[in-house]
């Protein structure tokens, strides 16, 4: 299993509605994925723009291959993309430790 981390920047006065796309994106459209195993959103208290999308995948290539190249990806970004202030910070994570 990886966990992918995706670090979104909205305009604060956008925080509601984005927090509504991104969740109805997760929910409908990013846990139909090959490989897909759960998510996490996170809004930041001190960046009112700042979301921090963490999921997890089965592998690396679930994520990058399996839902960046399916049409799904399109449907994704149509619903979460308008908001972007600037591209993604997108990575990788293995887990290392648990609590």
């Amino acid at each position: 299993m990886i966990i992918e981390i995706a670090d979104f920047t909205v305009r604060a006065e956008e925080r509601d509605a984005f927090a509504a796309a991104l969740t109805q994106a997760a929910a409908t459209v990013l846990a139909r994925a090959d490989g897909y195993r759960g998510h996490q959103i996170l809004a930041c208290q001190e960046s009112p723009g700042r979301f921090v999308l963490s999921v997890q995948w089965d592998t690396v290539e679930a994520h990058t291959v399996g839902f960046r190249q399916s049409p799904a990806f399109a449907e994704w970004r149509a619903l979460i993309g308008p908001f972007f202030q600037q591209p993604p910070h997108v990575a990788h994570f293995d887990v290392v430790a648990t609590a």
